[in-house]
């Protein structure tokens, strides 16, 4: 196979009629079988290609008949596999990116020095500053010896780095130099601007200094932006690579490094699994924070709720269906929906209240110009893995849609952050009720997780601040508790159909307000187990509305955010994990109102 050879020029000259320039040029490139890229701009041309000896000599012939570039000085590498995946022609405002406005190479450049002048100068011991105007990730793959790296990350920063640079360095004599010399026929011009004195820029820069002068006084290799990454001074390819995360070179030695994974990471940018993790909760977090601001259900909008028909009510009236299915809510209001139209089919057509239904069906509760109430979105994110995501959820905020609430919930909230998985929660957790809370990421790992919820598996520890001071230090309630929701939404104690419910309780202080910190162990589930029970001993949390004995007097389900909190606090869960198999224990901050108990 012939040889590739790399081509790289640039050249500020004024070109015009730049869409026909580049239009030719990507014809002939093409038929010339070459790879690279050509910027084109009313200030130039800049540009890097390889090809056979060949189409090279018919693009440079191509170019020098361009009124301008008659004398287009290039210089040549050769390599054994063009460094290019593709070919490129493009139009920019730049031929080399600074945005400084009055830069002019063409008509107000700095003064050049050859490669042999500037050797000349080292070997006298010349008192000059050689400034190094690329990126730091070049600088640290080489550079002249004693240079002072200008300290940038991106071309664009050298003005605000240039005006870093010490006052008395205005009169010493600078020599610039970059990889080819392009970065320094801008750089130059505006260090005279901002009152240098004595500027020179290397002319043709590293690359060309390699081709006459070897490496005296030069250090390392040259950076090069193609899949070479490495020059040596005969302008050879060298053993170093570029990290596919960071960016960074890396030399033939740091490529043993065990962090060095290609493609993944490298010795500058490896982060250890817990590093990972930091990282990635830190960027879960922000995105928390993006899709709560502003709140979801905060701007109106039209809401369907679906209502799914049982085996049970097959061949019912619809309406008798909604009124035995729905029994806390009046015969009158679903009246009102009908009459209103606000009761569809699942093609959102309006349906009669005798209508009779089929099991399977589902019917939409049409809510139009819906804005839901505030909650509280300050939710934090405790662990995450590839398995389950346990947070720490703030109060108000409910975790499932139902009743004022649906966009405004915690598993809408994370549907959008999580997408396109959906999370589900494991357990349940009240709205008005803060603390920790598991969710599985799939449907697979929910399946592994809530039995052990089901099967009383799982260690739950919560703070409760309550109304009044227990004799005993420890007690416990066994109360059963209904399996269906009473007036408001409360559940109440049931001796005779209830569910069995077991809650163990110790007082972890009691407060000369008249109120004590207790610490509650539920060992079975039941909705809202801790409340009624608290409730039926007499000892009702502070904050608490539905379990109140006047609670039929004007109840709030869900408090509003600014009113008192309901201080009952998942303080702690363990589980166990389901992939690795282990038991896992998570423990939350406790809230301020429970500061009482923390170390003094």
């Amino acid at each position: 196979m012939p040889p590739i050879i790399n081509v790289a020029a640039y050249q500020f000259v004024d070109l015009s009629d730049l869409k026909s320039l580049r239009s030719r040029l990507r014809a002939l490139c093409s038929d010339w079988q070459l790879r690279g890229t050509i910027l084109l701009s009313t200030e130039g041309i800049n540009l890097f290609v390889a090809g056979e000896r060949w189409s090279t000599d018919l693009l440079l012939a191509e170019l020098r008949s361009i009124a301008g570039l008659e004398n287009l000085a290039v210089k040549i590498s050769a390599s054994d596999r063009p460094p290019f995946n593709r070919m490129l022609v493009r139009i920019k405002r730049e031929i080399i990116p600074f945005g400084v406005p009055g830069i002019d190479p063409a008509r107000r450049p700095a003064a050049k020095l050859s490669p042999c002048e500037l050797k000349q100068w080292l070997d006298e011991g010349r008192p000059i500053t050689l400034l190094d105007t690329r990126n730091d990730y070049e600088v640290k793959l080489g550079t002249f010896r004693d240079a002072l790296p200008i300290g940038i990350q991106h071309f664009r920063q050298f003005p605000q780095a240039a005006d870093r640079l010490p006052a008395e360095l205005k009169q010493r004599p600078i020599v610039m130099f970059c990889t080819g010399g392009i970065r320094c026929e801008k750089a130059g011009p505006y260090l005279k601007q901002q009152g240098f004195e004595q500027v020179f820029q290397l002319e043709g820069g590293i690359l060309k200094y390699f081709q006459d002068c070897g490496t005296a006084y030069y250090q390392g290799e040259c950076f090069v932006f193609d899949q070479r990454v490495g020059l040596d001074a005969g302008l050879d390819e060298t053993r170093s690579e570029q990290c596919y995360a960071c960016l960074t070179p890396l030399t033939a030695s740091e490529q043993q490094d065990p962090r060095f994974l290609k493609g993944t990471s490298c010795p500058y940018c490896f982060l250890t699994s817990a590093e990972q993790q930091s990282r990635a909760l830190i960027a879960r977090q922000q995105s928390l924070a993006m899709a709560t601001q502003p709140l979801p259900g905060s701007e109106p909008y039209d809401n369907y709720r679906p209502i799914d028909v049982p085996a049970s009510a097959d061949g019912r009236p619809l309406l008798d269906f909604l009124t035995n299915t729905f029994r806390h809510v009046l015969r009158e209001h679903w009246l009102g929906l009908f009459a209103g139209g606000l009761f569809l089919n699942i093609d959102r057509r309006q349906v009669e209240a005798d209508r009779v239904v089929q099991a399977g069906e589902r019917y939409l509760r049409w809510e139009p110009r819906t804005r839901e109430p505030d909650v509280n979105v300050d939710i934090r994110i405790v662990h995450e893995d590839e398995a389950v995501i346990v947070l720490n959820k703030p109060a108000p905020l409910p975790v499932h849609p139902s009743g004022q609430f649906n966009r405004n919930t915690l598993t809408h909230i994370l549907s959008v952050v999580y997408q396109p998985q959906r999370p589900r929660a494991a357990h349940r957790l009240d709205a008005n009720t803060s603390g920790l809370i598991v969710f599985a990421r799939t449907r697979h790992m929910a399946g592994l997780l809530q039995p052990q919820f089901a099967r009383g598996e799982v260690e739950k520890v919560y703070l409760a601040r309550i109304q009044g001071h227990p004799p005993e230090n420890r007690f416990r309630s066994t109360a059963p508790i209904s399996s269906e929701a009473g007036e408001g939404g409360s559940r109440v104690i049931d001796e005779q159909d209830g569910l069995p419910a077991v809650t163990e309780f110790t007082v972890r202080r009691r407060l000369n307000d008249g109120t004590a910190l207790i610490e509650a162990r539920p060992l079975t589930g039941r909705t809202n187990q801790i409340r009624v029970h608290l409730w039926e001993l007499g000892w009702p949390i502070c904050g608490e509305q539905l379990y109140l004995k006047a609670h039929q007097l004007g109840v709030k389900q869900t408090v509003a955010v600014n009113d008192p909190p309901l201080e009952l606090f998942a303080k702690q869960i363990a589980f166990t994990h389901p992939l690795s198999g282990k038991r896992r224990t998570f423990v939350a901050p406790s809230p301020p109102w429970a500061d009482e108990l923390r170390e003094s």
